[in-house]
C-alpha cells in the first residue's frame, strides 16, 4: 500500500498511521494532497459547483480496474488546524480523521445517500484507531 503525499503546505504529515488505516480498505495506491484553502476552494467549485472551501474532498480513480489507484484524497490545511484547536486534539489527529472520511468515499460509502453505513465505518475506524471522536460529534451535530 502507497500514499503518495502532494503536500503544498508546511503542515507536517505522518503518512504512517494513514497507511495502516487505508491498508483496512484497500491494496490500491492514494494520492493525498494537502492544499491550502483557496486551493480547495477552487475544487469544490470546478468539481462539486461549490464555490467554498470545505474541509475534505475525494476523487475515485480507476472504478472497475484493481490495478490502477484508488484515487486522490485532497485535505485543507487550514481546516485541519482550525478544527484541532477548536477539538483540543493535534492537527495530525484531525488530518487523520479527514482522511478516514475521504477514504471511506473512495471505497464507495457515501453518507450523503446511505442509510448510516459510512456513519458507522468512521465510527468503527475511530475507536479502533484510537483516534478523539471530534468527527462522531461533529457529525451527530449536522443531523
Amino acid at each position: 500500500m502507497l500514499i503518495d503525499l502532494i503536500n503544498e503546505t508546511d503542515l507536517l504529515v505522518d503518512t504512517d498511521l494513514l497507511k495502516k488505516i487505508a491498508e483496512d480498505l484497500t491494496q490500491r495506491q492514494i494520492e493525498l494532497v494537502v492544499t491550502d484553502k483557496e486551493g480547495i476552494k477552487a475544487l469544490n467549485a470546478l468539481h462539486r459547483g461549490k464555490d467554498e472551501a470545505t474541509d475534505v474532498l475525494s476523487f475515485p480513480m480507476g472504478e472497475g480496474n484493481p490495478h490502477a489507484p484508488l484515487g486522490v484524497i485532497v485535505i485543507s490545511k487550514e481546516h485541519v488546524l482550525e478544527k484541532a484547536e477548536a477539538f483540543g486534539h493535534s492537527p495530525q489527529e484531525e488530518l487523520t480523521l479527514l482522511f478516514i472520511h475521504g477514504l471511506l468515499h473512495l471505497v464507495g460509502f457515501d453518507h450523503e445517500t446511505d442509510r448510516g453505513e459510512m456513519r458507522h465505518k468512521e465510527q468503527v475506524l475511530i475507536e479502533a484507531w484510537k483516534l478523539p471522536k471530534s468527527l462522531i460529534v461533529r457529525t451527530e451535530e449536522e443531523k
